[in-house]
């Protein structure tokens, strides 16, 4: 097991301050991309939001963390930035470069930004054309069979998963089902029509056995999130909600051929990082009060349950049907509506929900006396995780 004492000591000290998010369900329409905001006005519309929410002025800003889909030194260009400290990173590991930058003083106020335009400009993520693949062989190393897409790769993942556990079509609806509530008391959620679990198996199959319910959004949008010190955050008029736990461990080995993916649906890399986020964090699974996992299928849900210790290996359909994790359920899960209903902004919208939630401030899909919220993901073999905590006082 390896020494994480040094990472223990950093529990609590960075806070998110503020969230911006862009107008996701006002903006979902199709339009020309020369009459669209790109990535960047996306970024800055969020960006503002954010400032104003933590109370903090741009002057205030010393670090930046941009996502993938942006370029750093044109965003910080456009955010009028000058930074001591500047990265790039997805949303989980965002959120972890910020807290290390705060504890080892490379920064005190870091804000991180993600902006995409990814329907506007017809962004193609499978196909002939499909994008990512320089980065991630996994992507198009199984073209040549007719699998050119995400979902076709998650379906290949969802089959060999339920072959082997014996989860069935009705669970993932479940679990769609579960999001579409959720999604349903947020108004700026995109998909709000009510889904049964007739409707959802009686729809169209997309790549056996995904349905259209189980695949995420494409929309345009922009998240913004600032992280700061404890003690600046105790300054500042917000709930204090603090990063209390992180972990992760990338699964490289043979991960074009998909194999640790397929092999052990990535529970491997999970126990790894569930064992460094759980430790930090001085808690366990069952203290766990909203969980937000990475969801651009919706067969992430049950590997991630299992693969960090909510349930046994093999019993996420039980779990699921028993514990419940939509509105009302023993563990809400993916509470705005996630990826498949709110947005799609690659996990990052997960991050202001699970803020959200810990103030208090999450209105009708509210969970009553939330005091941990972790997020969850495992994206390319990249498994990642976050816990942050309400602070009962300053």
């Amino acid at each position: 097991m390896p020494d994480y004492t040094r990472l223990d000591r950093l529990s609590g000290e960075a806070c998110l301050v503020g969230i911006g998010e862009t107008d996701y369900r006002a903006d979902y329409h199709f339009k020309p991309a020369s009459d669209s905001p790109d990535s960047y006005a996306l970024a800055a519309r969020a960006f503002a939001r954010a400032l104003v929410d933590s109370g903090l002025s741009k002057d205030d800003i010393d670090g930046l963390v941009v996502g993938p889909t942006l370029a750093m030194e044109r965003t910080g260009e456009v955010l009028g930035l000058d930074t001591r400290f500047t990265a790039q990173a997805d949303a989980v590991n965002a959120i972890i470069q910020a807290t290390l930058a705060i504890n080892v003083g490379l920064a005190e106020c870091v804000a991180l930004v993600y902006g995409n335009n990814q329907r506007s400009a017809s962004t193609q993520y499978g196909g002939p054309n499909a994008m990512g693949g320089e980065r991630f062989q996994a992507y198009v190393y199984y073209a040549p069979w007719g699998l050119t897409s995400q979902g076709a790769l998650y379906a290949m993942m969802a089959n060999r998963y339920m072959a082997e556990t014996g989860f069935r079509p009705a669970d993932l609806g479940t679990i769609a089902i579960a999001e579409r509530d959720f999604a349903r008391l947020n108004d700026n959620a995109i998909l709000t029509e009510p889904l049964g679990i007739g409707d959802y198996l009686s729809g169209k199959i997309i790549c056996e056995p995904l349905r259209r319910p189980d695949y995420c959004l494409v929309n345009d949008g922009g998240v913004a999130l600032i992280v700061t010190s404890r003690e600046r955050a105790k300054r500042l008029a917000v709930p204090l909600v603090s990063v209390v736990g992180i972990g992760a461990s990338d699964l490289h080995r043979d991960a074009a051929s998909l194999r640790p993916r397929l092999l052990d649906f990535y529970h491997s890399g999970h126990a790894q990082t569930a064992a460094q986020v759980y430790r930090m964090a001085g808690i366990g699974p069952r203290d766990i009060d909203v969980l937000q996992v990475y969801d651009s299928f919706s067969i992430h849900v049950p590997v991630a349950l299992e693969g960090f210790g909510f349930c046994p290996i093999g019993e996420a359909a039980r779990f699921i049907a028993e514990t419940g994790i939509g509105p009302g359920g023993g563990l809400p899960t993916n509470t705005s509506g996630g990826m498949l209903c709110e947005s799609y902004m690659q996990g990052w919208n997960h991050q202001a929900e699970a803020v959200r939630q810990l103030r208090g401030a999450a209105g009708r899909r509210q969970v009553e006396g939330a005091r941990h919220a972790q997020y969850v993901s495992d994206v390319a073999g990249k498994t990642a995780s976050i816990i942050y905590r309400a602070e009962a006082s300053r």
